[in-house]
């Protein structure tokens, strides 16, 4: 017991203790700091009141989220397929290849993205050297800010996919094979149930992190579509509206945290650590 309590003092103090403080603000005066001596939900009525634009940016991070689940599921399976059956010794290093992005700062990597697909950018200015009328313009569009989210949230997806996929039986699939089931058959009925866990796990932290992206619209997107995110940003700097910032992560919070224990429910997690 005594052992453990390093770990639940850092846990109270880097967890419960910043979401509490932040629970309390979301209940105090609009525009004032008197937190856990006040009470009201002014804040929460400031949110759902028709004149409020709130909900379109909390409707453009969902939707953002949502399809960047979809991009990456579509993106990620067939790598990891790969990384799992086909690359053989070469899937470690084409592993670190997917890795090594991490190392380097998501805001400089996405002036990278700007860089790229700018005017007269590297994109741009190579079509136009190649004789061509020039790029297309990406930049600061939904596409693009898309684009920065599936980029950033790749490997996240990625590996828990390649986990799902490495607790697939191979002697299982040769069975089916051999029985007659076809290529869609062994994928439906087998490969897909079993390696379900790793799915889950890898849409569940893609929608989290897709959720609460906020670089990705600032830079790649300018600003063209405003999210959930830039909205507590500006309510916590520029407006000075700590309650309001604070009511509306609560708000993100709890639909994140609903579909967190939603998909949770569904995961055999003894399964997966290997226990049985």
């Amino acid at each position: 017991m005594r052992a453990s309590v390093p770990l639940l003092l850092v846990l109270l103090f880097g967890f419960v203790a910043p979401l509490l403080t932040v629970l309390a603000y979301s209940f105090a005066t609009p525009r004032s700091y008197d937190v856990f001596s006040s009470f009201t939900l002014d804040n929460y009525a400031a949110i759902v009141a028709p004149g409020n634009t709130v909900w379109t940016s909390f409707a453009w991070s969902i939707l953002l989220a949502v399809l960047t689940v979809v991009v990456l599921a579509i993106v990620a399976y067939p790598i990891a397929v790969g990384l799992v059956r086909v690359f053989g010794r070469w899937s470690g290093f084409i592993s670190v290849l997917f890795v090594f992005p991490l190392f380097v700062s998501e805001n400089v990597r996405l002036y990278g993205w700007v860089l790229f697909f700018i005017r007269n950018g590297v994109l741009d200015g190579g079509l136009k050297a190649l004789g061509f009328s020039g790029g297309p313009e990406v930049l600061y569009t939904p596409g693009v800010i898309l684009f920065g989210m599936a980029y950033v949230c790749l490997p996240f997806m990625l590996f828990p996919l390649v986990l799902g996929l490495s607790m697939v039986p191979r002697d299982l699939v040769d069975a089916a094979r051999d029985l007659g089931a076809g290529r869609w058959m062994i994928w439906r009925e087998i490969e897909l149930p079993l390696a379900m866990p790793g799915i889950l796990i890898g849409m569940l932290l893609s929608f989290v992190l897709g959720a609460g992206a906020l670089a990705e619209s600032k830079i790649l997107g300018g600003q063209a579509i405003i999210t959930v995110t830039h909205d507590i940003e500006t309510a916590f700097t520029y407006a000075q509206n700590w309650p309001l910032g604070s009511a509306l992560a609560v708000l993100l919070m709890v639909v994140v945290s609903g579909l967190s224990l939603v998909v949770m429910a569904r995961l055999d997690l003894d399964r997966i650590l290997g226990r049985r």
